[in-house]
């Protein structure tokens, strides 16, 4: 049956799925920085160093929890529980190897409001904090704390931002259509199009989980997901397009961090063995990783997020390119980073203790321009990876399709 002509088009899949309503009903913001920031409470932007200090030494003590109930593991705690049995004895390192990466991801996020200045007023104790605990996971502090820097002054900006930028149809095999050609964007062919190139849930599959692995050291390694750079684009050395020659030495200091890290575990790794580092400390550092990828996957990778070039972008408008998502009980372990997203772009010196506040008097002032999903993560994760591929090569403000 043919549709009228005046018949509108609508999309079979999930709303979550497609961008096409988002990208149709799309509207600039019609309010200011100043009248955001005129909503939330005065009090939400004052620090509280004593409070913060209060949320190191809780994670700190929630890690040396989780490691000493470790070094109990294989001898059964003094032979008081038989872990003789070795898928017993994997299911109790296992649930170290979880929590421990839940914790120290905590960590990983005080460090980073401390890269914000969202820790405390003094900025030398932001950085001290800072550089030791983010060295302590193998980040190269100052060196990320530059280039993160970047990506919250340009959020959204296809040519500018820092973290997860879309490519482009033209980078995608398959995708680059003849010369010529035209295919109504948002449209039922495109979506059918779509379909037709959708690769197979296996592929998908092993992309993702290649993403969750490997993501954080190919970003910092590599400037994998970033911008293009003609040469060499690292974190860990001096002459990187990602920094100035003034930044040099925010460089060196964060390599020596990482630097006194690795060689602390070498010298552990020569006393008690490779296996011991291995399992009290790599294996939960590759859950860091993936919680650390999976946070910033999902709050700037979703079909409602629109991204910009040119004229089209604005502080204001990339800032609102984030979606807050809903990490149940984990949001309280990773210190709200997750839920309150939206705020802490928009104001990110903010002290992340005052996030979950202004988060709701924001709510009512963005209204239908914040965004938010309850969805489980993990769904929200293969949805995401499913659903946005790339955007167009032209256009000021595009939305992700596949």
């Amino acid at each position: 049956m043919k549709r009228s002509p005046d018949q509108e088009w609508q999309s079979k899949r999930d709303p979550r799925s497609t961008s096409s309503l988002w990208a149709k009903s799309f509207e600039a913001p019609p309010f200011t920085l100043k009248e955001l920031r005129d909503a939330v409470p005065a009090e939400c932007f004052k620090h509280n160093t004593f409070w913060s200090l209060g949320y190191v030494a809780w994670d700190l003590a929630l890690a040396a929890s989780l490691f000493y109930f470790a070094t109990g593991i294989d001898g059964g705690w003094g032979s008081k529980v038989d872990t003789s049995n070795p898928f017993f004895n994997f299911a109790l390192w296992n649930v170290y190897w979880i929590a421990q990466g839940v914790v120290c991801t905590g960590i990983w996020v005080l460090a980073h409001e401390c890269g914000h200045g969202g820790f405390s007023a003094h900025r030398t104790l932001n950085h001290a904090v800072g550089w030791v605990l983010h060295s302590a996971l193998l980040v190269p502090y100052f060196s990320w704390k530059i280039t993160h820097g970047m990506h919250h002054k340009n959020c959204g900006h296809m040519d500018k931002d820092q973290v997860f930028v879309p490519i482009t149809r033209s980078r995608v095999d398959g995708r680059i259509r003849s010369e010529g050609a035209i295919v109504p964007e948002h449209g039922e062919e495109e979506e059918h199009e779509g379909d037709i190139f959708e690769s197979a849930p296996i592929v998908e599959l092993a992309q993702l989980l290649g993403q969750q692995l490997l993501g954080w050291p190919a970003y910092i390694f590599a400037n994998i997901a970033s911008q293009p750079h003609s040469k060499w684009a690292s974190h860990f050395h001096t002459s990187s397009p990602l920094f100035s020659p003034e930044q040099g030495n925010q460089v060196i200091l964060s390599d020596i961090g990482v630097a006194i890290t690795l060689g602390v575990l070498g010298y552990l790794g020569n006393q008690f063995g490779f296996t011991a580092v291995l399992k009290y400390y790599i294996v939960p550092y590759l859950w860091v990783n993936h919680w650390l990828v999976m946070i910033t996957f999902l709050q700037h990778t979703d079909v409602r997020l629109p991204h910009y070039r040119g004229p089209e972008w604005s502080f204001l408008k990339g800032a609102l390119c984030t979606i807050d998502r809903d990490f149940g009980i984990l949001n309280f372990f990773f210190h709200r980073i997750t839920d309150t997203h939206v705020a802490h772009h928009l104001f990110s010196t903010m002290p992340f203790y005052n996030a979950g506040v202004a988060t709701e008097a924001l709510k009512k002032k963005l209204g239908k321009f914040y965004l938010s999903d309850k969805s489980p993560i993990f769904w929200s994760l293969w949805n995401s990876s499913r659903s946005c591929k790339f955007v167009e090569n032209e256009g000021n403000v595009v939305f992700y399709k596949r």
